[in-house]
């Protein structure tokens, strides 16, 4: 039964991926940097921290929640694949110094957001 709530989360997740990516894609298309992926990765990255907080202190996260929320859905939902080739393929055009700041702003970002997500939702106190 596990296996069914991460392939149900995985591919919500999948689908929010390209659903948000493609909205902030086409807001900030002007950007240099794959602005959709650095969104999905940062917004993933916050929720996850929220949702590890949420798990840590409350009963209704169950396991089975937990497996469908921070491995499945945020699993889909986030994408380091994806990020590795917008990295590749920045240094391929030629453009090290954008790869170099997206790869470093993914990275720091990333981890300041989870413990952002986590604090804000021991804040929040549920």
């Amino acid at each position: 039964m596990q296996y069914l709530y991460v392939f149900l989360g995985a591919g919500l997740g999948g689908v929010l991926r390209f659903l948000t990516s493609k909205l902030v894609h086409d807001l900030l298309s002007d950007w240099l940097l794959p602005v959709g992926t650095f969104s999905v990765n940062m917004l993933g990255c916050l929720l996850i921290g929220f949702f590890a907080q949420l798990a840590e202190s409350h009963s209704f996260m169950t396991p089975e929640i937990r497996l469908f929320l921070m491995v499945g859905m945020l699993g889909g939902f986030t994408t380091f694949s994806t990020f590795g080739f917008d990295l590749f393929s920045l240094i391929h055009d030629g453009k090290l110094v954008w790869a170099v700041m997206n790869a470093v702003a993914q990275v720091v970002l990333g981890v300041l957001l989870v413990f952002i997500g986590y604090w804000s939702a021991r804040a929040l106190a549920f």
